[in-house]
């Protein structure tokens, strides 16, 4: 972090200083608006008191973040177009990332206010996309081209996939609890318990399951929603200070070496596969060595950019030796050629085994470019974690009571929470940005449909119509706040 204050231009450091204000604001509201999902469920069914529930559950986010890596958080940045992330003008990567924490904080704000669950990660990924549509438009390349699609489309599968798994494993969990314990005092709700047993807490072991999944939802809330943060601090650091973070500078001469060689690799490989790659990469048609004059990041160019990586390379042990424009540089060649990779990856023609080795020599080359410097993790964590402890009553009263049309029950209340651990646990396994909110919120609705509770029409209309709505308003809002801010300051 101590690089930050060598910056020598008063306007730049003021712009950072905003930019990651703005960032850590969207955790910390993350944190009171998602978190309340995490301990909606503990607290009504009363396993743990609410302000005890709540600082545990920030606890646990703050590890989730510390803990969880950033496959996640390259997963969200990379939903931008690859030419954009290798632009790394200063003007431009203010106005993408005020554009989009704008639009993220403003409709999380809104919809927190009315008590509707809804998702932050839609908020983000709809931001995002807003950002790199009004690029396209702004700078006249195809809307084909404006975002990565291929991640855009993993993403959407996956945030469309989780809350129907949520909503139909929660029912069949509790389907399983009613056959195995029907007369279980688990079934009735935390009103009917202490009205007709006098008991204010739920049975032992319901209330340790209660009080572990809770805590474990709250982990990997941390793990993935942390990393969301974390991805949009890199964002903001590579595009005000690119000398500093667009490479690692703490890579060991191990790392350095482990990316030159992938590249060298990568280079045999494709030579190997020249048969069937040689038209879409243009093997051996280029002259020279030389980087055209208007460099972009396209197939055709894949052997010129392996040649300029492995000829800055060439002998380096430590990045910081690199002038600041090689370090950019080289981060440029390592998108490029990771995207490249990417698309050759996805060609049908190609053999399972070569798609294979082609993945891990991605993880390789990109080995400098996806990292986080510990106090990124750090502040993220912390701006999570005590937002977890503000503003979570609004959100725990509609989990509870209004999507069902009677109170929730201990069983639904485990059902839930234990399918939303394990869905969110699994994204994170694959690197895939998933709803808590929705995870949750369809888990218990999943749970009052196999209790055949029926479910509140007016509360599930909301949520699905914030659900709905999440994504186009996101992308309006932030496409608007991006083309002012390119109209006004950039252009």
């Amino acid at each position: 972090m101590i690089e930050l204050f060598s910056l020598h231009d008063p306007w730049l450091m003021v712009s950072l200083v905003v930019a990651l204000a703005f960032v850590l604001a969207f955790e910390f509201i993350n944190g009171f608006h998602d978190t309340a999902n995490a301990v909606a469920t503990v607290i009504y069914t009363r396993a743990m008191t609410p302000y005890v529930a709540v600082i545990s559950s920030g606890i646990f986010n703050f590890l989730g973040v510390l803990l969880g890596g950033v496959g996640v958080a390259y997963a969200i940045v990379h939903l931008l177009p690859v030419e954009l992330l290798i632009d790394v003008d200063t003007g431009r990567g203010l106005a993408m990332v005020f554009s989009m924490l704008a639009a993220a904080i403003a409709w999380n704000l809104g919809t927190w206010y009315v008590g509707i669950p809804a998702s932050s990660s839609h908020t983000l990924i709809g931001s995002i996309l807003g950002v790199g549509l009004a690029n396209a438009f702004i700078t006249g390349i195809s809307v084909a081209d404006g975002v990565n699609w291929q991640k855009a489309i993993d993403i959407a599968i996956s945030l469309v996939a989780s809350p129907l798994a949520g909503f139909l494993v929660a029912g069949l969990i509790l389907i399983v609890l009613r056959w195995y314990k029907p007369r279980s005092s688990m079934h009735v709700t935390p009103e009917a318990r202490k009205d007709g047993m006098g008991k204010k807490h739920p049975p032992f072991w319901n209330r340790l399951v209660l009080v572990l999944s809770a805590m474990g939802v709250s982990f990997v809330h941390g793990s993935n929603d942390g990393q969301k943060g974390i991805g949009l601090i890199m964002l903001v650091l590579i595009g005000i200070v690119p000398a500093q973070f667009a490479l690692n500078l703490n890579s060991s001469s191990y790392d350095i070496a482990r990316t030159r060689d992938s590249a060298q690799i990568l280079g045999e490989f494709y030579q190997r596969n020249a048969a069937t790659l040689s038209g879409y990469l243009a093997l051996g048609k280029r002259n020279g060595s030389d980087l055209p004059a208007l460099y972009r990041c396209e197939p055709e160019q894949t052997e010129i950019t392996l040649a300029a990586l492995e000829r800055t390379l060439a002998g380096v042990k430590n990045y910081a030796d690199l002038a600041p424009q090689a370090r950019i540089d080289v981060r440029r060649y390592i998108l490029c050629l990771d995207d490249t990779a990417r698309k050759v990856g996805k060609l049908g023609f190609l053999p399972a085994a070569e798609k294979r080795e082609l993945a891990h020599l991605r993880k390789d080359l990109s080995t400098s470019t996806q990292y986080a410097p510990f106090w990124v993790v750090i502040a993220v964590a912390l701006a999570l974690g005590i937002g977890t402890m503000v503003g979570w009553k609004r959100v725990v009263l509609t989990v509870g009571e209004k999507i069902g049309k009677q109170g929730m029950t201990y069983a639904q209340g485990m059902s839930a929470q234990v399918t939303a651990a394990m869905a969110i646990g699994l994204a994170n396994v694959f690197s895939l940005p998933v709803s808590t909110t929705h995870v949750l919120s369809s888990g218990v609705a999943g749970t009052m449909v196999a209790n055949r509770s029926g479910l509140q029409g007016e509360t599930i209309t909301h949520i699905l119509l914030a659900w709905v709505l999440t994504l186009p308003i996101t992308i309006l809002l932030s496409a608007a706040f991006y083309w002012l801010a390119h109209h006004f300051f950039i252009a």
